[in-house]
């Protein structure tokens, strides 16, 4: 299947300030979230895009807008509810010192499968209906623009990771030992066999990488093994090399 780039949203004032956001109205980007974004912008620039796909949420949405503006080709920005923020419920708007003295804080950290937050949603709930969000997308890019098709994603912290425990096989209880920052780049190829990640939380780095070579019109010798899916054994030899 395709490749989703999944970018969380770049700083905002609440990021920096110690505060949960969730889902209020209004958080937007910072001078350095924006900047932030400008940089992961100009890594993603090189990469025909299919797909732009957003929290509807504003500061997921700020970032889209300036990946987009630092691609020569982008697609429009669509949103998506499936990747949107975690609902925090009675959580949302505190202090992370402050939620940091209630019990449930260490069901989140340690047994994060056990964890709904009250007034809000649960942290399983949460990886399924994002998991699922980006893998019907996934799907639907591939249809459209075939298996070689690279897309974003643009959504938050505790949604990428939840994305990258399911990509990785881990159980949701581990996904705390994943870290997502502001403006990082992840990458997830999916195919039929399995997913493969093939970055996380990284902050610098040309994706040309990324780009599909040329296809090549060759004709398939007699018993050729024709499997793409598979894992390397020994790793491969990554990307073609490009002039």
């Amino acid at each position: 299947m395709a490749t989703v780039i999944l970018v969380r949203h770049g700083r905002t004032s609440a990021n920096a300030s110690g505060m949960l956001a969730g889902r209020l109205a209004g958080v937007k980007l910072d001078d350095h979230g924006r900047e932030q974004a400008e940089r992961a912008g100009e890594r993603i620039a090189p990469v025909p895009l299919a797909a732009i796909v957003s929290s509807p949420l504003e500061r997921c949405r700020q970032t889209a807008k300036i990946l987009g503006a630092a691609h020569h080709a982008a697609p429009p920005v669509t949103t998506e509810r499936g990747i949107i923020e975690c609902d925090y419920g009675d959580w949302q708007g505190r202090p992370l010192r402050d939620l940091a003295k209630e019990k449930l804080w260490s069901v989140v950290q340690t047994q994060p499968s056990a964890a709904a937050f009250p007034g809000g949603e649960s942290l399983p709930t949460m990886q399924a209906r994002a998991v699922e969000a980006v893998r019907r997308h996934d799907a639907a890019v591939e249809a459209a623009h075939g298996a070689s098709a690279v897309w974003v994603a643009v959504s938050h912290g505790d949604i990428i990771k939840s994305i990258l425990a399911d990509a990785l096989g881990m159980h949701l209880d581990l996904f705390q030992r994943l870290h997502v920052d502001p403006a990082s780049i992840s990458i997830i190829r999916y195919t039929g066999t399995r997913p493969y990640v093939l970055a996380c939380n990284t902050h610098a780095g040309d994706l040309s990488w990324l780009v599909p070579p040329p296809a090549k019109k060759t004709r398939r010798r007699k018993g050729a093994d024709t499997v793409t899916d598979d894992a390397a054994v020994g790793g491969g030899a990554g990307p073609p090399a490009r002039s």
